[in-house]
């Protein structure tokens, strides 16, 4: 029993001697701390309790004006059941996004594209190789004129409006809207038969 009062004693000295003005870090694990507390319904007091740390420190964690020893981290992660990454969530903000407007989007020419078929890719995400590309494909003019495409990896298809008849290999799929289709990319792949005009549909490829 006194060595584990000397441990929190020495933890908690350690924590005040650290004690920086409050950054980044500090904040993100202040707000974490305090989320996981309040939506487990403990009190600053119970989760001292559960932890060994004395509430004074719970105070000091969760208003981000000191900084945790490697012990005390470990000591809250067990306290709230949680994953030691869950208090450092949203420390690594800065992550590359792309937000599209409705209507928005920029137009790629592809086979087809002067038959009445028009591609919106809707966001790309730069360097990434693993990344998704999501278009928006309008199809307007029943052309006899129907691409077809191959390349590497998997795509999605989710129809929207119209109706079709799609082709994956040698199978072919009538479409209408809310059905979809994930297929294999390396088959040669599109529309064979444009049955209710416009047709619209969401393509996400991912290589």
């Amino acid at each position: 029993m006194t060595e584990q009062a000397g441990d929190r004693g020495d933890d908690v000295s350690r924590d005040q001697e650290a004690g920086q003005p409050a950054g980044r870090l500090e904040q993100v694990i202040a707000a974490q701390v305090r989320h996981y507390r309040t939506t487990q319904g403990l009190s600053s007091a119970e989760l001292a309790a559960r932890t060994g740390i004395s509430k004074a420190m719970i105070s000091r964690v969760e208003t981000a004006t000191t900084s945790c020893s490697l012990t005390t981290l470990q000591r809250l992660v067990d306290g709230l059941n949680v994953p030691v990454t869950a208090l450092f969530r949203g420390a690594d903000t800065d992550r590359d996004a792309t937000f599209t407007k409705s209507g928005q989007g920029s137009l790629t020419v592809r086979s087809g594209t002067q038959h009445g078929h028009e591609y919106r890719v809707l966001g790309t995400l730069k360097g990434r190789t693993d990344a998704l590309e999501p278009t928006l494909v309008t199809l307007t003019d029943a052309s006899d004129v129907f691409p077809l495409f191959q390349h590497p990896g998997t795509e999605f298809i989710y129809m929207l409006a119209g109706k079709m008849v799609y082709g994956h290999g040698s199978y072919e799929y009538a479409m209408e809207p809310g059905d979809s289709l994930l297929l294999d990319g390396e088959g040669p792949h599109g529309p064979l038969e444009l049955l209710d005009l416009p047709i619209q549909f969401l393509a996400i490829s991912a290589k």
